[in-house]
């Protein structure tokens, strides 16, 4: 039997993120208007809109929330750090 293959979720910018979530923030669109317009989910919409507003109050587990920028920039650098550990082992090894 072959191996189901994963549905692999799409890659969105972090500007198309954004402006997504400014439809919700500062047009007044609903999270179900903008996510159908847009082609995507109500979920990605509802984590873009809340990553993009400011934090009123700490949330209980006193979790700090990033907004869309942090969180590329978060992630960009956690790819890089893994890339410079790989490369730091293959020196390493070659010593």
């Amino acid at each position: 039997m072959s191996e189901p293959h994963k549905h692999k979720r799409p890659k969105y910018t972090i500007e198309f993120k954004q402006d997504a979530a400014k439809l919700v923030n500062e047009k007044g669109y609903t999270h179900k208007q903008a996510a159908d317009n847009l082609g995507i989910s109500l979920g990605a919409i509802g984590r873009w809109v809340r990553a993009e507003k400011e934090p009123a109050t700490a949330s209980a587990t006193k979790k700090k929330v990033l907004n869309l920028t942090d969180q590329d920039e978060l992630s960009r650098l956690r790819k890089e750090v893994e890339q410079l550990r790989m490369e730091r082992e293959i020196l390493h090894g070659a010593l």
